[in-house]
């Protein structure tokens, strides 16, 4: 039997700031929503078609991050699909939120330019936080910083609706 696989990769902005709780044991949880931009072609228009996404992280890195993670900023999520089920009022309810393994926080706090505040660097603090099953626990790499760096051209090729036939040399 193969193994099954359940794996999330999502670039885009939060919708809102983040909200830090804690379990009763201590465990940090933030929780934060990100909106995912999808160009399609509609006719002879392009339009914009937004996916929003609930994102959990946890522990150490839910700490870490929570001061970053502000209305606006643009982030890269990796992580896992969830789906959790409750009963209430005699209603069954389910919510699928992605489980974030990696956060990582790009360009800057908002739309307009600048950095976040104590960030030190612009696109600069890297969270690596990855499951360790081997260990039972989790390992976190400490954040790194990078040098801003000049974003290279990108060319607009359009989805798969914007090629013909034609186009296919076979």
């Amino acid at each position: 039997m193969a193994a099954d696989i359940n794996v999330v990769v999502l670039v885009g902005r939060l919708t809102r700031d983040c909200e830090l709780r804690s379990t009763p044991q201590g465990t940090s949880i933030c929780r934060f929503s990100v909106a995912v931009n999808r160009r399609k072609r509609t006719g002879d228009k392009w339009e914009d078609e937004v996916s929003y996404f609930d994102v959990v992280l946890w522990g150490k890195s839910a700490e870490t991050l929570s001061s970053y993670l502000t209305k606006g900023r643009q982030v890269s999520v990796q992580g896992e699909l969830r789906q959790n089920r409750w009963e209430q009022d005699g209603q069954t309810h389910s919510k699928v939120e992605v489980v974030a393994n990696n956060v990582q926080l790009l360009g800057s706090g908002n739309q307009q330019g600048g950095s976040a505040p104590n960030d030190g660097a612009q696109g600069g603090y890297q969270n690596n936080y990855q499951n360790s099953y081997q260990s039972g626990g989790y390992q976190q790499n400490r954040p790194a910083q990078r040098a801003p760096q000049q974003a290279a051209p990108v060319a607009d090729v359009g989805g798969p609706e914007s090629f013909d036939d034609a186009d296919i040399p076979f």
